[in-house]
């Protein structure tokens, strides 16, 4: 990815929308996108014991900002 704002930045944080982490998976940074899935599924699985409603939209809104905002050092 080039630089903030990029395009490739605009796709990677539509595709968080889908599945948090998989922006980052795009991106090619694969221990981020591990670390928002996994966030992710633990959200949804403490929605049971109401702290997951909001743990979960933070979750989302993390993911797809962090996507959104990356710059590739290289």
């Amino acid at each position: 990815m080039a630089e903030q704002g990029s395009g490739g930045n605009v796709i990677a944080a539509i595709c968080n929308i889908f599945f948090p982490g998989l922006g980052q998976l795009v991106q090619g940074r694969i221990m981020a996108a591990i670390f928002f899935f996994l966030a992710w599924v633990i959200s949804g699985a403490l929605i049971y014991v109401v702290v997951g409603f909001v743990l979960l939209p933070i979750v989302y809104i993390w993911a797809i900002i962090d996507a959104a905002r990356f710059k590739s050092y290289r």
